[in-house]
């Protein structure tokens, strides 16, 4: 088995743009490292730090600009200029944030307020592309159009102020419920297509490993609907077994993901915006059942956007609560600096602040007792869709269904109450598929 990558060569890799994680077959979690990061590994970041795939970027959303040019701006957009117009404190941020951008980027970000609002205008209905691996480089690197946009501001220092602020999030989340609208639709399907850039040609194939999945080869977009109806797919019968489905003891990966980090008696309240991140229980768990998790241990692992993007229970038991908790959606942590990978040096962080599905299951093994099941928006990819029959007093079997991410891939948490966990068999920079054994109970 390959050896692990060091935490400090594994965020080199990250800053380089290299892709990380290469999900094994049908065996459990599999370690991160330069050798296994091959043709089949997933990239974690939608937005990298990689000269080519951000010209390409730039060359879309102009491209985007230049077919919305002499229309009239989206209501939500002229809603947002308004807002820019009225409030001082939202103007001020917002114009310093787009000045504090490194000069390095200039070829690439907003270059004032007016551009910044036709670019977000302009990307209302972009959907993803496929963008494919360049020279030298192991794997497709994927991004979304709002980061794309906005990526240069969120580590300005009144970028971090900016995104925290209310009223600017409010509108985002305006322009992300327009954005959704789109990629629900037919219209959103053009990216379906066998071209270069399209998610249906080979190359894309071998990277979604679309064997896996349920679809229709010989249908026009594969008989998919929308662009979400594509990214939500549901995987194919038998392809991810489950670990332990009569063993109460094996606790199962909620997703396909690659570990983040795994966080030991955690306290009720931290400093989560430190640089450290320790994880804050009272934060994350919006105040619910929070004493009965104080010195217990904390599971995250990210979704990459080559993923499969359904979670899923890791154990049996009962649902006692579900729901989504509003938060934030381009924040990073201010500890981190200027960070080019949009959230991923601040996954600790935004656990505690960002929009995220929050269950709480009741094992039906005792030594488990309650769970907590934490998927978490990153950026965009902030639509945590819970299913339909996951209400309060629900019955739901290890492996079933919980509800997805819309957009692509993200961030979640396990959390466990203290003493409950023997073992943790999947554990940091190790890829896992949804279904396999991440710990062992006592």
């Amino acid at each position: 088995m390959s050896k692990n990558l060091s935490r400090r060569e594994f965020n080199k890799l990250l800053a380089a743009g290299v892709a990380i994680g290469a999900l094994g077959g049908a065996g459990a979690a599999v370690p991160v490292s330069a050798k296994t990061a091959s043709s089949s590994s997933v990239a974690r970041r939608w937005l990298p730090n990689n000269e080519r795939v951000l010209a390409k970027w730039q060359e879309i959303i102009d491209g985007a600009m230049a077919k919305s040019k002499g229309r009239e701006l989206h209501p939500v957009i002229g809603k947002f200029r308004k807002l820019i117009d009225d409030d001082p404190v939202v103007r001020m941020y917002m114009t310093e944030m787009i000045q504090q951008i490194p000069a390095k980027y200039k070829d690439h970000h907003p270059r004032n307020l007016e551009d910044f609002l036709l670019q977000l205008n302009a990307v209302l209905t972009v959907a993803p592309p496929y963008i494919s691996p360049g020279h030298g480089e192991e794997t497709a690197l994927v991004g979304t159009p709002f980061s794309a946009i906005l990526i240069w501001t969120m580590g300005a220092p009144s970028g971090f102020a900016a995104y925290r602020n209310a009223r600017i999030n409010a509108m985002f989340k305006e322009l992300l419920a327009v954005w959704t609208k789109f990629l629900d639709s037919e219209a959103s399907r053009y990216v379906l297509n066998d071209s270069p850039t399209g998610w249906m040609c080979k190359e894309a194939q071998k990277q979604l490993h679309m064997e896996d999945y349920i679809y229709k080869p010989k249908a026009p977009y594969w008989g998919f609907t929308s662009w979400n109806d594509f990214f939500t797919r549901q995987v194919k019968e038998g392809v991810r077994p489950i670990d332990g489905r009569n063993d109460s003891k094996v606790v199962v990966a909620p997703c396909d993901s690659t570990v983040y980090k795994i966080g030991r008696k955690a306290r009720k309240r931290s400093e989560f915006w430190i640089k450290a991140q320790p994880y804050s229980l009272a934060d994350m768990l919006d105040n619910e059942y929070v004493d009965q998790f104080v010195g217990g241990d904390v599971w995250q692992a990210f979704l990459s956007p080559f993923n499969y993007h359904r979670w899923h229970s890791p154990v049996t038991g009962t649902i006692r609560k579900a729901y989504v908790k509003e938060g934030l959606y381009f924040s990073q942590a201010t500890s981190m600096g200027q960070d080019p990978t949009d959230q991923d040096h601040s996954e600790g962080y935004i656990a505690h602040v960002q929009t995220r599905a929050i269950f709480f299951i009741e094992a039906d093994d005792q030594a488990i007792g309650l769970v907590c099941v934490m998927p978490i928006g990153m950026v965009e990819i902030s639509s945590c869709i819970i299913g339909d029959k996951i209400k309060p007093g629900a019955r739901i079997e290890k492996g079933e269904e919980l509800g997805y991410f819309q957009f692509g891939g993200s961030t979640h948490c396990v959390i466990f109450r203290p003493g409950v966990i023997k073992e943790f068999k999947a554990t940091e920079d190790m890829s896992v598929k949804f279904g396999r054994t991440i710990a062992i109970v006592h």
